[in-house]
């Protein structure tokens, strides 16, 4: 055992100990070089906060919430509704004449949240949250309530301002840039989910730049918990700064699975300004039809990448007219901002002031060229339909109807084509339906198609539309549907509340 130890010390390598030193010296200097670079983690990945409650105890005065009372008529049925010769005709006329004006209107009434942005009583929340209300009603967070008029609003961001009227100075919160906000970085609401009151949830940015269905959307997705009721109430960050208003959730269910959307600060802020200026929204408008630059197009017009925007159409008299823009030009350059597609150019013209003079950066004929354009403002939703939608938008698609939440659609050759439906298939075609709407809970499904509504065939939206008004009329609540999947009819009752 002695020999084969020392064998083993002969065979191990011999060191000096100058040698020695000067390793340990290294060992030393990775170690301290270690310590440092573990020292300087936080500045790189920031922990979890050891409490939010200073943060709420801060902001929370400024979170209000909002309950919203709308009148509905619930008249009884007209004349007629009965069969004539029917044994229950007399009762019935009986019962109309003790009851000539009908049941007296019901109120029915949603709940939402909001916050505070100065402090003689701006507040702001989410459009549908007050869309179509008589009467909003704000609850602060020492449980006092105050009555609240509606500023403006912007449907496009589904940004509602509203203001109340106090004789004190209220706490209030103000916006921060949504810009620097980071995927990771912790986010904290405030509101009233479920009309629970006052509740906190925190998490963290999940994505940035979301887009869900509208021209200027910019949403921030995050996993703190967001439920009905939420809708309007502030996204913070840790410095106690709005930088979202939330908005929308993605559930299958109704509640909150982790996939919630704010819109971004940076959006929100300008048009709340304006709300508050003008009482309306001023964008910026160019004037074009546009469209995406396809691969195709790219390789048809010799571009190097499918990239910027194609001017399908020019407004007559318009700025881009005015300005020299043509059709086939392929915007490029926006007042010094590079356009990647036409949804970028729809936002960018969009946050322009009205009556701006701007560089526009076109491609025509394979040269740059550039044109001075003084933009417009843009013209409403109505009046852009009656001059053939020439805005600075994408092109429209395919026209949807929404009832309680189902998107409906014409079926014409154009459709027919396009979802490979027989020669036979008539009604309507149901492009959407909303997962938390009655019909999604009923098993109504996008591809469905809809035949039947009212025991009445529906051919057109318009019948739709009419069987539903008919309904409501009559007094009952809710309306039979008959729809057909891959041939196979099924029968659905719908709710229209």
């Amino acid at each position: 055992m002695f020999v084969t130890r020392q064998r083993s010390r002969a065979h191990a390598p011999t060191i000096n100990m100058q040698a020695w030193i000067l390793i340990r010296s290294v060992s030393f200097g990775a170690m301290a070089l270690l310590f440092l670079l573990v020292q300087n983690l936080p500045a790189f990945a920031r922990g979890a906060p050891e409490s939010f409650a200073d943060l709420v105890e801060v902001t929370s005065p400024a979170v209000v919430n909002i309950t919203t009372t709308t009148k509905i008529d619930t008249k009884i049925a007209p004349r007629g509704i009965v069969p004539e010769g029917s044994p229950f005709e007399d009762l019935f006329r009986d019962f109309q004449e003790r009851n000539p004006n009908g049941a007296p209107p019901r109120r029915a009434s949603a709940l939402g949240s909001g916050f505070i942005i100065s402090e003689d009583g701006f507040m702001v929340t989410n459009n549908h949250v007050i869309e179509g209300a008589d009467e909003i009603m704000v609850e602060f967070s020492d449980g006092s309530e105050r009555a609240a008029k509606i500023i403006g609003v912007d449907k496009n961001i589904d940004i509602a301002l509203l203001k109340v009227d106090t004789d004190v100075a209220l706490g209030y919160v103000s916006f921060g840039n949504s810009d620097i906000a980071r995927v990771g970085d912790w986010v904290m609401a405030i509101g009233n989910p479920l009309g629970q009151g006052f509740s906190v949830s925190a998490g963290i940015i999940s994505a940035r730049n979301r887009e869900l269905s509208g021209y200027y959307d910019d949403y921030i997705q995050t996993d703190a918990a967001i439920n009905r009721g939420n809708s309007g109430g502030p996204l913070f960050s840790m410095d106690g700064e709005v930088i979202g208003v939330n908005t929308a959730i993605l559930s299958p269910n109704g509640g909150s699975i982790g996939i919630g959307f704010s819109m971004s600060s940076n959006v929100v802020a300008p048009v709340v300004a304006q709300l508050r200026e003008f009482g309306e929204v001023r964008r910026g408008w160019l004037g074009v039809t546009i469209g995406n630059v396809t691969e195709d197009i790219a390789e048809a017009l010799g571009l190097d990448d499918p990239s910027g925007a194609i001017v399908q159409d020019v407004a007559a008299g318009g700025p881009a007219d005015e300005g020299g823009l043509q059709a086939t030009d392929v915007i490029v350059m926006f007042d010094g901002i590079k356009v990647a597609n036409s949804g970028e150019l729809v936002r960018v013209v969009g946050k322009a002031p009205v009556g701006k003079t701007v560089n526009v950066v076109v491609l025509r004929d394979g040269k740059r060229k550039t044109l001075q354009v003084a933009l417009g403002q843009r013209p409403s939703l109505d009046e852009l339909a009656r001059s053939g939608g020439l805005g600075n938008q994408p092109p429209q698609e395919p026209e949807v109807s929404t009832f309680m939440g189902i998107g409906l659609m014409d079926i014409d050759p154009k459709l027919r084509k396009e979802k490979g439906l027989d020669e036979s298939a008539v009604g309507l075609f149901v492009h959407s339906v909303d997962e938390a709407s009655d019909a999604y809970q009923k098993g109504l499904r996008a591809g469905d198609i809809i035949t039947d509504a009212g025991q009445k065939s529906v051919g057109s939206v318009a019948d739709f539309a009419e069987q539903l008004a008919s309904t409501k009329e009559s007094g009952r609540q809710s309306i039979l549907v008959l729809a057909r999947r891959e041939g196979q009819p099924r029968f659905v009752v719908l709710n229209l509340e």
